[in-house]
């Protein structure tokens, strides 16, 4: 599995220890930035990895902010993304099991290292459940199309 990560500068520092665990873990990524703690644009880092997550060129993307939430907005406007905000490893699991997300946010500012960890793990572990989920992502799919045109 390939993923995409990328971060602005309050997620810098957490996505350096991030990225250490997905070496440790042996899961192969890109980093689309930022490079440093100083101030830049979130949606510029979320485009990068969500339009490489859409072209398939990457299986999933992590994106991490202060909040989570302007990554997830963001990504979410790219078509094929279904981002998802996760605070736990029980929304993280769910955000995979039920809507197939493809990619993880979340917020620095918001949830401590180990939590972010475990979280990450979980997602990267856990297959879509399909079967009823699938009608419904499959609805998600059509909102998106009717709104893209």
């Amino acid at each position: 599995m390939k993923i995409a990560i990328g971060s602005d500068h309050a997620g810098f520092e957490l996505k350096e220890k991030i990225k250490k665990f997905l070496d440790d873990l042996g899961y192969k990524y890109k980093d689309f930035g930022t490079d440093s703690n100083e101030s830049v644009d979130y949606p510029d880092y979320a485009l990068k990895v969500a339009e490489n997550v859409a072209k398939k060129e990457y299986d999933r993307g992590i994106l991490i902010c202060g909040s989570g939430i302007g990554m997830c907005m963001t990504a979410n406007k790219v078509p094929g993304i279904r981002a998802a905000l996760c605070h736990n490893v029980e929304t993280a699991k769910l955000s995979r099991e039920h809507n197939d997300a493809n990619v993880l946010t979340f917020g620095s500012r918001m949830i401590d290292e180990k939590t972010a960890k475990d979280m990450v793990k979980v997602w990267l572990k856990t297959e879509f459940l399909g079967d009823r989920h699938l009608r419904r992502v499959n609805k998600m799919k059509d909102i998106e199309k009717k709104y893209s045109r």
